[in-house]
């Protein structure tokens, strides 16, 4: 084989190598757009989220981590629920994918400490003074602690509320 034949036959592979090349990396018109920017919302918190106008039912892969609530005009209030990844698809009217898109749920921010008491976690909200706070991950006996004081208040102002109206 000639110099000239083999370089000729290289310069070919090289071709085709580079085609496919393009052809992988080239985006393809009429998908969805690819999930490049990911939803980071923390446990707890809430986000607003602009989506498409035109969206007819809204998927959560798991909604036990996230929660996703359609509001007019495509606003989308996006939810932590639990620690963790899952992804939310919005669909028209007819089906078809207008956008699928990976939500992050991330730890509580904010002044948390967080104690341990061997095997056990108890969180709490320090500004300026240090509060219980309900943290998933912590232990039983805290969480569930927790969570009825902060049900009882919550039933004390429902009712206070309650009285309020029927007084005036």
């Amino acid at each position: 084989m000639s110099f000239q034949s083999l370089r000729s036959r290289i310069s070919a592979v090289l071709m085709v190598r580079a085609l496919a090349a393009g052809i992988v990396l080239c985006p393809v018109v009429g998908l969805p757009a690819i999930a490049s920017d990911m939803i980071a919302v923390n446990v707890d918190q809430a986000k607003l989220v602009k989506f498409p106008e035109k969206i007819a039912t809204i998927v959560v892969g798991n909604p036990l981590i996230a929660d996703v609530s359609l509001q007019p005009g495509g606003m989308v209030v996006v939810t932590g629920k639990g620690y963790g990844a899952t992804n939310v698809v919005a669909l028209d009217r007819a089906g078809g994918v207008l956008m699928d898109r990976m939500i992050q749920v991330e730890g509580p921010i904010g002044k948390v400490v967080t104690v341990y008491r061997g095997m056990s976690r108890e969180s709490y909200s320090c500004a300026p003074t240090c509060e219980r706070r309900v943290t998933l991950g912590d232990a039983d006996a805290f969480f569930k602690n927790t969570m009825e004081q902060t049900g009882a208040i919550g039933q004390q102002a429902l009712t206070a509320s309650t009285i309020g109206k029927s007084n005036n």
